[in-house]
């Protein structure tokens, strides 16, 4: 047993129970399998109308109730004391507390009893084994942020230490850092990449630069995992040409755990085993598959904590070819709080308006990431990186652009500077909205 394995175990986080629980999950047939899952949602909201006080007051009903008319929460929801959300015989003492990273905007504590967060680390597990990755053995090599505050860095580096991973740096992407970078990956037997997909990028065009393979400079790697941020598909064929390596979208919430995890033939999976997800529309219907709508989720095992029909705050639509035994996540549209509205009237995803951009401004340009802000209606701003500004003709084409794909006559301001700001955790968001 790994350190990692044996810290979980040691906090009583029930892992090889789950794992288990996991595994006659899976085994059920498609026919029982619909019949699994509607009895998992009744359990689950019966419990908390039965145990706690806080969901009762949302759904304001007796115990026949019918799933369609139970609310949708929000994170706007959730922003009171955790105390006061926790069901009956729960307490600091045995859940699994965290926070979200607040990239919506409206952070908040959240819970998970024990079984439910290990069945999470159980989904997990199962993932990466499809691609040869042991979690409790394989070595990693991470891309994220880290706590500046003493006690938050030094407890992130335990972490690291007990998880088998190496941390780099996600605030410093210069060149001279990332050869720092690459003399480690040729020294260390990592098995994976994992971290933020802006950052591996990053460090990427850095290998493209350099004429170099990573999978050469590092034999022992098997697979990149890019996951918190918009993987393009101009990203992952970058990424799968120099890193020499499968690329693996993952998609997941700290308070919700594993959603969706690319398979060897690159259908994103959706976790059907611990969760229940629904596409909705602005009046809460359901949508069909092939459509994009809001990314609402149950999480069927959490009774510390409800997460019933929550809305993650993103856009998002599951495949046309998805069965309810079977359910595969087509497409991820960033966040409904990241929406463009425009002088006509008409609103479109915030990666939308990046995506157009994008397409133009790496075309055989220096530049080496950007983000856009929307400062007013009609008015936004290009900030990127680069070592020298864009040309006339470029910016002239990306305003060309965006007059096709969007509308004309918006104002366009190009901004270049030496570095972007992330967040404190180390991401970056590629679209923001000031309206």
């Amino acid at each position: 047993m790994n350190l990692f394995k044996f810290s979980l175990q040691l906090k009583g986080f029930p892992l090889e129970s789950a794992m288990r629980e996991l595994k006659t999950i899976q085994e059920k047939s498609a026919s029982d399998y619909q019949g699994y899952i509607e009895s998992k949602k009744q359990d689950i909201v019966n419990y908390h109308l039965k145990h706690n006080p806080f969901y009762k007051t949302l759904v304001k009903t007796d115990n026949n109730f019918i799933w369609n008319d139970l609310p949708v929460m929000t994170k706007k929801d959730l922003q009171c004391p955790l105390g006061d959300r926790l069901s009956t015989g729960y307490s600091k003492k045995n859940i699994y507390i965290n926070k979200t990273s607040g990239s919506s905007g409206t952070p908040f504590l959240f819970a998970k009893d024990k079984f439910c967060h290990a069945l999470n680390w159980a989904n997990f597990i199962d993932r990466y084994n499809w691609f040869n990755l042991d979690l409790h053995h394989s070595k990693q090599a991470r891309f994220y942020g880290i706590p500046l505050d003493k006690k938050g860095y030094y407890k992130e580096r335990l972490k690291d230490k007990l998880s088998n991973r190496f941390r780099f740096s996600v605030f410093d992407l210069s060149d001279h850092q990332f050869e720092k970078n690459l003399k480690i990956f040729q020294s260390t037997q990592f098995d994976y990449i994992n971290g933020y997909t802006s950052a591996i990028v990053q460090f990427a065009k850095f290998l493209q630069k350099k004429n170099i393979i990573l999978k050469n400079a590092c034999p022992s790697l098997k697979a990149c995992i890019v996951t918190s941020e918009m993987l393009f598909e101009s990203d992952k064929t970058l990424l799968e040409s120099q890193f020499g390596v499968p690329i693996i979208n993952e998609y997941g919430a700290a308070e919700l755990g594993l959603i969706a995890f690319q398979n060897h033939n690159d259908d994103w999976v959706v976790n059907h085993e611990d969760l229940y997800i629904e596409i909705l529309d602005d009046d809460d219907n359901i949508l069909p598959y092939g459509q994009i709508g809001r990314v609402v989720i149950t999480a069927l095992y959490n009774k510390a904590h409800p997460f019933i029909r929550y809305d993650l705050g993103d856009l998002g639509a599951l495949s046309e070819r998805s069965t309810l035994g079977n359910l595969l996540l087509k497409s991820l549209h960033g966040r409904t709080s990241d929406l463009v509205k425009l002088p006509s009237g008409k609103t479109a995803a915030g990666l939308t308006f990046y995506y157009v951009t994008k397409t133009i401004i790496e075309d055989g340009s220096s530049v080496k990431e950007f983000v856009i802000e929307q400062l007013k209606l009609d008015t936004f701003k290009i900030i990127y990186v680069s070592e020298h500004p864009l040309s006339p003709s470029k910016k002239e084409a990306i305003i060309k652009a965006i007059s096709k794909y969007l509308e004309p006559h918006l104002m366009i301001i190009f901004e270049q500077t030496q570095r972007l700001d992330r967040s404190n955790r180390g991401k970056l968001k590629q679209f923001t909205s000031y309206l």
